[in-house]
């Protein structure tokens, strides 16, 4: 097939769970690629000799590699080629912003449409998961030790490239169950907790990698604690202390973080209402602060749990200071969450939340602004109009405005140099910290990102981890 020919092939489209029936349950909502229209993807593919594709993926996944193999009906080979770089091909297939990585690279999307190689990414990584062609290999123990601190993308990513390497590796997770944010923080629409679960627990029998819960680092067990026992750390805990703004009635009942929502529906099953009856209590009018994935998530939640509680008449608003050109969150959940009849107020900023004399809430009131010159960071700075104010009634505000790490980690550890946000200074390829023996990845170091970077990230310091176990304090 000419390259001629290949591009005038369209973008297969990935089938959907239809939009009236979504809304009254938590199944998952994109429903991967059948294998002939992952097939006829692939063939889209160019295989051009300076892949950019692969520049934009924070992990290196060798793209042309693993697509020209799936075309030419090697699904193993192209599975083999994919685990070279990524360990959790399920996972980021379904929540990788492609489109500003490795697909917003991609030289199809020059003129057209982009290769959707996040959907052959997922096609394979399910493959995978059903017929397990491409075992890890546990190699000859090297007699080292490192904790892990953490079991999210970063964690999981650095341990298991340990693991590969033969070292000893501990993972310490505070909650009961592993995954970090990929089991509390992303709803089961978007990736169903048995793929996490799998991905997880196949890397680990695998490679030998022990995991405990429930152990707060600063609390069951400090830092200085673990280095007494094991040659190097990482720390992974991500950024799970939530971010509120800073106005009137933030107090009422009622008033939750986006971290708090999504981990009681995550962790306490509340997908699975009225089956789990978990303590999560929401009305009929809602309001989430934010438009980033993490709000879009909590809106789309919010919209599945009001009809699974038989609430026949209800609203999401969804309150952004930006115009809908600026949403930060990913193109297809924000047309997902339209398409679900969520309500967005945008050039809105959000003044004053009130509530009544049982200090529950009941409205919360807003102004309309215009976007100005550009800010320090590059984006139109908002600007309040004058006489805009407007009320929303509602009795649920969720505020989706960012996380900064927790502090209860470094407890006791006065000598890791953090930030006045409170990330952890780490270098960029190493993930080397102020502390000798100790690097730290993913969002704990850069504030909240994308489950992929935080997996380079990991990636980085395990290879570094690596050099250091075995050649001693040599940088690279």
């Amino acid at each position: 097939m000419t390259k001629q020919e290949r591009m005038k092939i369209p973008r297969q489209e990935m089938p959907l769970l239809d939009e009236l029936i979504r809304r009254g349950n938590f199944e998952e909502v994109s429903l991967g690629l059948p294998e002939a229209l992952a097939v006829k993807e692939a063939e889209r593919c160019l295989q051009c000799k300076k892949p950019k594709c692969v520049e934009g993926c924070p992990v290196g996944v060798l793209i042309p590699q693993f697509i020209k193999a799936l075309r030419e009906g090697d699904i193993n080979e192209s599975i083999r080629v994919m685990k070279i770089k990524n360990n959790l091909p399920a996972v980021c297939g379904r929540v990788c912003p492609q489109e500003n990585q490795c697909e917003g690279n991609c030289i199809l999307g020059k003129t057209g449409e982009p290769l959707a190689i996040g959907r052959l990414e997922r096609y394979i990584g399910d493959y995978e998961l059903r017929r397990r062609t491409c075992p890890m290999v546990k190699p000859h123990d090297t007699g080292k030790k490192v904790a892990v601190v953490g079991s999210g993308p970063a964690g999981i990513a650095c341990a298991v490239d340990l693991g590969r390497e033969g070292h000893k590796v501990t993972i310490f997770e505070s909650l009961h169950s592993a995954g970090g944010v990929l089991i509390y923080g992303i709803p089961e629409f978007r990736l169903p907790k048995p793929v996490v679960h799998s991905e997880i627990d196949y890397a680990v029998q695998c490679l030998g990698i022990e995991i405990k819960t429930d152990h707060i680092i600063g609390r069951t067990i400090t830092l200085d604690e673990l280095l007494e026992e094991y040659d190097a750390i990482f720390i992974g805990t991500g950024a799970g202390l939530p971010n509120f703004m800073k106005i009137p009635g933030i107090n009422y009942s009622g008033v939750m973080s986006a971290n708090e929502f999504l981990t009681r529906i995550n962790l306490m099953k509340a997908y699975r209402f009225p089956e789990y009856d978990t303590p999560v209590r929401i009305g009929g009018r809602i309001a989430v602060i934010g438009a980033g994935n993490v709000a879009m998530d909590s809106a789309r939640c919010a919209v599945r749990l009001q009809k699974s509680m038989g609430m026949k008449s209800g609203e999401v608003h969804v309150i952004y200071r930006r115009s809908c050109d600026e949403v930060p969150a990913r193109l297809e959940e924000f047309h997902h969450a339209e398409e679900e009849g969520i309500i967005f107020d945008f050039l809105t900023i959000p003044v004053e939340i009130f509530g009544d004399i049982d200090g529950n809430v009941t409205e919360i009131k807003c102004i309309r602004i215009k976007l100005g010159d550009a800010d320090a960071s590059g984006r139109k700075k908002p600007v309040p109009l004058a006489n805009s104010e407007f009320t929303i009634d509602v009795d649920t505000v969720i505020m989706a405005l960012g996380t900064s790490p927790n502090p209860v980690v470094f407890t006791n550890n006065a000598n890791l140099r953090r930030t006045n946000k409170g990330t952890v200074v780490a270098d960029n390829e190493t993930g080397r910290t102020s502390r000798e023996r100790l690097w730290a990845g993913g969002d704990v170091v850069t504030g909240s990102a994308t489950v992929i970077s935080a997996m380079g990230a990991g990636k980085r310091a395990a290879a570094d981890i690596n050099r250091f176990l075995r050649e001693g304090d040599v940088k690279k």
